[in-house]
């Protein structure tokens, strides 16, 4: 099935995150007014099939049934796959209506998640994923192995979850006045997304200069009808700063410019990130 325009994309894997996902997805869509999508990649892992060199260890009669086992044992594996993909775009499909969504989009594929993901990233509004995969998910501290190449490879929004869904009323920029952060300043004014909800407008620098970079973003953010503004200048660690900020105001969402394409992966490998997908327990938007 071909992909709508401006699909809200959520990647459905059958972990605990799961209903988060789709319940965080449905909520972007339904303040869009956008297409909802559910995507299930079907991984067939080939690098963990057999590999045996069987010319002269073997009898021949022996390598022919060793190898017709062994395409036996292939067709079997991928029709569970599939069975078990059937079962977790249902589940997923019964989250999205108890989320208000009537017909979700469902696209089920074959083949590695990146790659599904960039045959659809031009049709996509934001993708919804889970900061841990289902090979992750008893590991809160750590975040999945995909999603490090996800955020590296798309040039979309993506909403990053890491918990159960809350309705967000608030969301915090994280704001340090670079090109990234000017970015998602500019996103978040000409976005519906964010009607209706308390803006904290927050940068962590102790340099005098930080004080008319956070000035200069607030007056922009002002021109934005439907936003309660509140802007915050921190000091320390930024991190844990902006770490500690929100869990003091109860923050929903965090907001914040993803790095380019030579800087996502220190983001990623970086404390900073380690901290606000692992410790704050709430969602983290980068918007690209």
């Amino acid at each position: 099935m071909q992909v709508h325009n401006d699909t809200v994309l959520a990647c459905v894997d059958g972990s605990g995150l799961m209903n988060a996902v789709c319940d965080y997805a449905a909520w972007i869509s339904r303040r869009f007014g956008a297409p909802f999508g559910l995507m299930h990649s079907i991984d067939h892992h080939p690098e963990t099939t057999m590999e045996l060199e069987l010319s002269g260890t073997i009898g021949f009669d022996s390598r022919e049934q060793l190898l017709e086992d062994m395409v036996r044992q292939d067709e079997q594996r991928n029709k569970l796959n599939f069975q078990q993909s059937q079962l977790i775009m249902q589940a997923a499909r019964r989250r999205a209506h108890r989320a208000g969504i009537d017909e979700p989009l469902l696209y089920q594929r074959h083949g590695g998640l990146l790659e599904s993901l960039a045959d659809v990233e031009n049709y996509l509004r934001v993708l919804v994923v889970g900061a841990r995969g289902k090979n992750h998910e008893d590991q809160p501290h750590k975040i999945g192995a995909k999603l490090e190449s996800i955020i590296r490879s798309l040039h979309k929004p993506i909403l990053v979850v890491n918990d159960t869904f809350t309705v967000p009323r608030s969301f915090m920029i994280a704001y340090d006045g670079g090109s990234a952060a000017e970015k998602a300043l500019d996103m978040v004014i000409g976005s519906p997304l964010y009607q209706g909800m308390i803006c904290h407008l927050v940068c962590v620098n102790e340099d005098i200069q930080a004080l008319e970079w956070l000035e200069a973003a607030a007056n922009k953010l002002k021109q934005t009808q439907g936003i309660k503004l509140i802007s915050q200048r921190l000091r320390g660690n930024p991190e844990q700063a902006l770490v500690d900020y929100q869990a003091k105001f109860d923050i929903d969402l965090t907001v914040m410019g993803a790095f380019s394409h030579t800087r996502v992966h220190d983001l990623l490998l970086g404390s900073f990130t380690l901290a606000m997908l692992t410790r704050s327990h709430k969602p983290l938007l980068l918007l690209r």
